[in-house]
C-alpha cells in the first residue's frame, strides 16, 4: 500500500489534452473541451482483527465535450493510445451532428476563464504500507472494543488513501489542472445483544495524512456513539424543537446548495426560485463560500466549465446573496455563471458561541437528531419526511435514546426556523457548520 504514485506526469496529462484539442479542430468542431485524468490508491479492511478486503485501484480516462456550432456531443475512454484519442473524438463529432442545437451550449467567455492557479497545498501522498495500514485499522477497531465492555460486534474498521491528478483544457486557451489526495479512516461496531443491538460509526477524512484523528480517538467515538443509543424508545407523536447534529446538518445545507443551484432553478423544481435577495434562512446564519482554503476538501482555482472561482458571502444575516451556477444554467436562467460548475466549494457556516451542550441546554426539551433513514425530500414544495433516530431531551438534559421515529417539516420553514449554530463545527467534509438547532419540526412516534 505504498504511494506508488502515478504512471503518467503533469505534462504528459497536458500533451494529451494538447492533442485532443487540435485533433477535434482539424476534423471541424467549432470549438472543444477535455478532461484528462488519472487515480491510483489503496484500502484496507478489518474485521475482527482479521483482514477482509484489500483492494487497489489505478484508474485513468477522458472526457471530450465537442461543439459544432450550438450542436454538442460527448464521449470519454479509458484507453489513452492515440488510436482511441481519435476514435473518442470521432464518436463526440458523431454524436453532436445527430444532436439538436442549443442556444446556451457552448464553452465559457474568454474574459471569464481561469488565469491564476495558486498551490492550494492538495496534495499529500500518503507512504503506507499494506502491513501498516492493517495494523492502523485493527488498531481502531480493538480501541472501539476496549473502550466499553457492551460493544459485542464489529462491521470492521477501514483505511483508506487516494491519490489523483487531472488536466482540464478548452479551445480558448484555457488550460489547468493539479494533483490531490484525500485520506480516511473510519470504524462501525455493535452494541448489547439480540433485539437490543445498536450500531453506530465515526470516521475522519482530509487531505494531509498527518492531520486524520489518532485511529485511537476514531475507535472511541465510534463505541461511545453506539453504547449511547442502547435501550431505544419509541416516542409520542408531538412538535418539538430539533437540533440536527454537526454531520447531518451539513447535509441540510448540502439541501440549499441542491435547491439554490442552476438545474433545480432553469427546471423550476425548487422551492427558492426567485429567492435571490430574499431572506431564506434564519437571521443568525451567514454562509460564506472559500475557494481557496489551503488543504481544503472543496478548494480549487476554477470551476468544471474552467471559470476562475472566487470567494464569496452566499447567505448574509439569513439573505441570499447568489446562487450556485455553472455556465449553461447561467445562460437559461438570463444570468452571469458564478464559477459553480460541478458544485458547490468549501461552504463555511459561521458558528455559534454554544458548544453542543449550551446547545441542548438551550432548547430545553427537544429531539437531538443523530442519524437519518431515507431521501424524503421534496425540493419543489420543500417538504420534507425522513426516518430518525436520537436523543430525547428534558429540563436541558439528555434523557434517553429514542428510535424508530420520523421528522417531518418543510425545508424553506426549517431553514427560516433555525435559532442557533453550536461551536461544533465538524470539517471533515465540504460543508463545515455546527450543530443546528431548529425551533419547530413534527415527530411521528407511536
Amino acid at each position: 500500500m505504498s504511494a506508488n504514485g502515478f504512471s503518467y506526469s503533469q505534462d504528459a496529462l497536458r500533451e494529451i489534452a494538447s492533442d485532443i484539442l487540435k485533433y477535434a479542430r482539424d476534423k471541424g468542431a467549432t470549438a472543444c473541451e477535455t478532461d484528462v485524468s488519472e487515480g491510483v490508491g489503496a484500502s484496507v479492511a478489518v474485521r475482527r482483527s482479521e483482514v477482509d478486503t484489500i483492494e487497489y485501484n489505478r484508474d485513468k480516462g477522458i472526457g471530450v465535450t465537442v461543439y459544432v456550432g450550438q450542436q454538442r456531443g460527448y464521449a470519454s475512454s479509458s484507453d489513452f493510445t492515440p488510436t482511441a484519442l481519435r476514435a473518442t473524438v470521432d464518436a463526440a463529432l458523431s454524436i453532436a451532428r445527430f444532436t439538436a442545437a442549443d442556444e446556451f451550449a457552448g464553452l465559457a467567455d474568454r474574459e471569464l476563464l481561469a488565469t491564476d492557479f495558486p498551490d492550494l497545498d492538495l496534495h499529500h501522498p500518503w507512504d503506507l504500507p499494506v502491513e501498516h495500514a492493517i495494523e492502523l485499522a485493527r488498531e481502531c477497531e480493538a480501541a472501539a472494543f476496549e473502550r466499553d465492555p457492551r460493544i459485542s460486534n464489529s462491521e470492521g474498521a477501514s483505511v483508506s488513501r487516494q491519490e489523483s491528478h487531472f488536466i482540464s483544457a478548452n479551445s480558448l486557451g484555457f488550460m489547468g489542472g493539479y494533483a490531490s489526495t484525500r485520506h480516511s479512516v473510519s470504524c462501525s461496531v455493535i452494541a448489547g445483544e439480540g433485539d437490543g443491538m445498536q450500531r453506530d460509526y465515526w470516521y475522519d477524512s482530509c487531505r494531509d495524512a498527518s492531520e486524520l484523528a489518532s485511529a485511537k480517538a476514531i475507535g472511541h467515538t465510534a463505541a461511545d456513539r453506539a453504547v449511547a443509543r442502547l435501550n431505544g424508545r419509541q416516542i409520542s407523536t408531538c412538535d418539538v424543537p430539533v437540533i440536527f447534529e454537526a454531520p447531518l446538518a451539513a447535509g441540510l445545507i448540502g439541501s440549499f446548495v441542491h435547491a439554490a443551484s442552476g438545474g433545480a432553478l432553469y427546471r423550476k423544481s425548487t422551492f427558492l426560485l426567485d429567492s435571490l435577495g430574499k431572506t431564506v434562512f434564519s437571521p443568525c446564519i451567514n454562509i460564506a463560500e472559500r475557494a481557496y482554503i489551503k488543504k481544503g476538501l472543496a478548494s480549487g482555482p476554477f470551476d468544471d466549465d474552467g471559470v476562475q472561482t472566487r470567494d464569496r458571502d452566499v447567505i448574509i444575516d439569513g439573505v441570499l446573496q447568489g446562487y450556485f451556477l455553472g455556465v449553461y444554467s447561467a445562460r437559461k436562467l438570463g444570468m452571469q455563471t458564478t464559477g459553480n460548475g460541478g458544485g458547490a466549494h468549501n461552504l463555511l457556516v459561521t458558528p455559534g458561541q454554544d458548544d453542543f451542550k449550551a446547545l441542548v441546554r438551550r432548547m430545553g426539551r427537544g429531539l437531538i437528531v443523530t442519524e437519518l433513514l431515507g431521501h424524503g425530500v421534496n425540493y419543489v414544495t420543500g417538504d420534507y419526511s425522513r426516518g430518525a433516530a436520537g436523543f430525547w431531551v428534558e429540563n436541558g438534559e439528555i434523557a434517553y435514546p429514542v428510535e424508530e421515529i420520523t421528522i417531518a417539516g418543510n425545508l424553506k420553514d426549517m431553514l427560516l426556523g433555525i435559532e442557533a449554530v453550536g461551536s461544533d463545527v465538524h470539517r471533515r467534509g465540504s460543508k463545515q457548520t455546527g450543530s443546528l438547532l431548529i425551533n419547530r419540526m413534527t415527530i411521528a412516534g407511536a
